[in-house]
């Protein structure tokens, strides 16, 4: 290739996976609804969109490095001491069952239906194991399920991601050693990988606790810290014994999450971005690898084995799995009915199955056009199906709003009262004890008093909370709140104004919206309030009276939106209008 079709090549792949995912998250869609079939297209359509052109032999290398990265940053995700009670006993149910039943399931039809050897199969059975949050969350959110089974799919999909890259590994040098592909175990060789691969992980943890925790870097140096840690450890197990560093990398990952004293940010916006940025380009350069000429002949096997996974096999798991436990029939239903596949098994099935194919594995050269098929059935057949199943089984959250009120003043108080009686479920936090009684005495439901603590731990999500409202006398309080808990909910996070002329910290710089719009800051609802002001609920039909200020809309099925600077108020047939009135004039 030439200079110019490079960089043409380079741009149009950068361009691609950054737009694809963009459009999904417009859509709101798993990205790889998007990334699988645009890269596809690319590949099959330009002669620029070619990794083995672009990068040449190095870009299995590159591939496996950024497998290193998306794993490093999945075991980061989880640290097992959140995952308790009911929630673990069904979570490990689904991991043993799921691994064993959809690797069984594989292994025995990859012979009838694609005419795979055992070891092949094998491969393809272990790889398909993985789900992954990144699939999972979004259906989640377009479907709403129960908080209960949002909690069991998006904790096994996050586990299952590092423990199936391990398994995959472990079959993986288990052919590399010869247990299925000769007959021929060798022992010293299995394990010797296997080894390297922990040491690397240990190793890399070892770097990490130096450079984090008694280093002190910051968020950029941390991020930086943890990218080259990643890198170097991968890229130096890869060299003393092939793809053990996707070993190193996990077990890196999960040793930082959950061994105390790591110095680790609350946030890592570069680092999330950095991981975003590679799964797109990954994908859409891996998806442009697969030819039309070698989907053909898998086509139709590869839509029964997707038949068989998600209409089989997966119901089965959560049968098993799920028996004698708390979850209603429905949800338990509804259980068994989302396992999409995801980016780790795309990318372990691009980095596997190069490496076999070079060791001459028969049937090595179609793991991934099947997985590349499997995922894209897995993905379309549950983005079509789990909003009406979902509904159809009776495990769809109500659309009601259920806001999360912060704070005691009086006057965030009489708000909260007129929120419920404009039907709105209100559930309110404060830290002082006369604020605190203040709410239980207006019969507005109090969260426990460790309840923001809990809230602004990284990883926290509140359940059942749609929105957050940050009404405190402390307006550095809310701006530091409204950007730790942005992540914690499933909807906006809004704070109170504060005053023009604020002398704060962190408030008169903190980028987000505001509710109420610049006419009503904090000391102006106070001050209001104080002079008699009162919060009413009129019908949107009706105009609101002179000097009445709209403060929020209700919508007519329940959901609350509020006034800002930015969002006007715009109601219709059906909705109320929760209004602050004018404060009283005095008499003489």
């Amino acid at each position: 290739m030439t200079e110019d079709e490079i960089l043409l090549g380079l741009g149009l792949t950068v361009a691609l996976a950054v737009g694809s995912q963009i459009l999904a998250s417009r859509l709101r869609i798993p990205a790889l609804i998007v990334l699988l079939p645009v890269g596809f297209a690319a590949g099959a359509l330009t002669d620029v969109v070619h990794p083995e052109q672009l990068v040449g032999d190095d870009f299995s290398a590159l591939v496996s490095l950024s497998v290193a990265l998306i794993l490093y940053d999945a075991g980061l995700a989880l640290d097992l001491r959140r995952l308790e009670g009911a929630t673990r006993n069904v979570v490990l149910r689904l991991l043993l069952c799921g691994a064993f039943l959809t690797w069984a399931a594989v292994l025995g039809l990859g012979p009838v239906l694609f005419g795979l050897p055992s070891a092949a199969a094998s491969m393809v059975g272990v790889i398909l194991v993985v789900s992954g949050p990144t699939v999972v969350g979004p259906l989640l959110e377009h479907v709403r399920p129960s908080d209960k089974v949002r909690r069991v799919l998006l904790w096994e999909g996050s586990l299952i991601d590092p423990v199936g890259g391990i398994l995959g590994a472990v079959v993986f040098h288990s052919l590399l050693a010869g247990g299925l592909q000769t007959g021929h175990f060798r022992v010293g060789v299995f394990f010797g990988g296997i080894a390297i691969g922990l040491v690397g992980g240990v190793a890399g943890a070892v770097l990490l606790w130096l450079t984090l925790r008694l280093l002190r870097l910051g968020e950029t140096l941390g991020t930086l810290a943890q990218f080259a840690t990643v890198v170097v450890v991968a890229a130096g197990c890869d060299l003393a014994y092939d793809d053990t560093g996707l070993i190193a990398a996990i077990v890196t990952g999960l040793v930082v999450a959950n061994v105390p004293g790591f110095d680790m940010p609350a946030r890592r916006p570069f680092f999330e971005t950095l991981v975003q940025l590679i799964i797109g380009l990954l994908f859409v350069s891996i998806s442009a690898t697969v030819t039309p000429m070698s989907l053909a002949p898998v086509l139709l096997p590869a839509l029964a084995l997707v038949a068989v996974l998600v209409l089989v096999v997966r119901p089965l798991v959560a049968l098993l799995s799920t028996m004698r436990t708390d979850l209603t029939t429905g949800e338990r239903a509804f259980v068994g009915w989302m396992a999409p596949r995801g980016i780790v098994a795309a990318s372990t099935a691009t980095t596997f199955s190069a490496s076999l194919t070079t060791a001459g594995l028969r049937g090595a050269d179609r793991i991934l056009p099947i997985t590349f098929l499997v995922i894209v059935g897995t993905v379309v057949f549950y983005a079509l199906t789990a909003g009406p199943m979902a509904a159809r089984l009776g495990v769809v959250r109500p659309s009601r709003a259920r806001p999360l009120l912060v704070g005691g003043a009086p006057w965030a108080v009489d708000l909260a009262r007129s929120l419920r009686a404009a039907g709105v479920g209100v559930l309110m936090w404060a830290g002082a004890a006369e604020e605190r009684g203040r709410i239980k005495d207006a019969g507005i439901e109090l969260a426990a008093g460790e309840f923001m603590a809990v809230a602004t731990e990284p990883e926290t999500r509140l359940e059942g909370v749609t929105s957050v409202y940050l009404l405190t006398d402390d307006d550095d309080f809310n701006a530091l709140a409204s950007v730790v808990m942005r992540d914690a909910v499933d909807g906006p996070v809004h704070r109170v104004g504060p005053p023009p002329d604020s002398e704060g910290v962190v408030a008169p710089y903190t980028a987000g919206d505001t509710v109420f719009g610049p006419r009503l800051p904090r000391h102006a609802l106070t001050t209001r309030h104080q002079q008699g002001a009162a919060f009413h609920v009129r019908s949107a039909t009706v105009p609101p009276p002179p000097g009445y200020e709209p403060l929020f809309v209700v919508r007519r099925d329940g959901r609350l939106e509020p006034v800002t600077g930015a969002v006007p108020a715009d109601a219709g047939e059906g909705d109320a209008l929760v209004l602050l009135g004018p404060a009283r004039t005095p008499t003489g």
